[in-house]
């Protein structure tokens, strides 16, 4: 597909999936490959080592943080989505875990994160950069939120997908799967590798690489702190406190 055709698809393309869209999505959500996957990155998001609280940007329905809860049992997990239709899925699927969960899910939008700076311990996005129609401001306001050396973590399906993961989706789940996914990178406007350590060169963090969680490639950001020399100019983040609690959306 060619780069213009993909800029259209950008700009063409929802940020959030609106209701009816949330139900279908919460459903496809709720299969055996998307639920392993789930279980890949939570798996691997545990290996920067445990995290006092995390924020997943477009949490979308809600299975990454029910997923993370199983392998950082004690982190403080704050879930946000663009989609109301798509938080009020994610709120019913959190639920098993009761009300003193730890979970808390709510709308916002990745442009203008309603947190202090330096909040989260790590933040986490799984399929939902290729969504973002300004991914610098994204990164820019995940940058501000996390906490000197802590990490963002970015999974997306990418169009050049290695040989070597396709021949193992194709052992784990069948070749109709595994085209499923091939045509869903022709009709979604996916990054290839390349792009995405590119728009990670972009931001204020340091690019610590790429690596693969299942069909997920995960862009590897860590926040570093400031040369002392620039601090009175740009300033450290500041202290998160008590901050990371969602308030009432008014569209709800």
């Amino acid at each position: 597909m060619s780069g213009h055709w993909r800029k259209l698809i950008k700009r063409l393309h929802p940020e959030g999936i609106p209701w009816p869209g949330s139900v279908f999505y919460n459903a496809l959500s709720g299969t055996k490959i998307f639920l392993r996957h789930y279980e890949l990155v939570a798996q691997d998001v545990a290996r920067c080592g445990p995290a006092q609280c995390l924020l997943d940007i477009g949490t979308g329905p809600g299975r990454f943080l029910v997923a993370i809860r199983k392998t950082l049992s004690d982190t403080e997990l704050v879930g946000v989505d663009i989609s109301p239709a798509m938080v009020a899925q994610a709120e019913r699927n959190t639920k098993i875990y009761g009300q003193d969960s730890g979970i808390k899910v709510g709308v916002a939008d990745a442009n203008a994160l309603p947190f202090a700076d330096g909040t989260f311990d790590r933040v986490v996005s799984t399929g939902s950069l290729h969504h973002w129609k300004d991914p610098l401001q994204a990164l820019s306001e995940a940058h501000r939120v996390l906490k000197v050396n802590g990490y963002a973590l970015l999974y997306d399906l990418v169009r050049d997908m290695p040989r070597a993961i396709r021949g193992e989706i194709h052992a784990q789940f069948g070749s109709f799967r595994l085209a499923l996914l091939w045509l869903h990178s022709f009709e979604e406007p996916f990054l290839n590798v390349e792009e995405m350590v590119a728009v990670g060169r972009r931001t204020d963090f340091m690019v610590e690489g790429t690596r693969f969680a299942g069909v997920f490639c995960c862009l590897v950001l860590r926040k570093v702190s400031l040369p002392a020399a620039s601090t009175d100019t740009v300033g450290q983040p500041g202290d998160a406190g008590d901050s990371h609690g969602l308030a009432p959306d008014p569209r709800r």
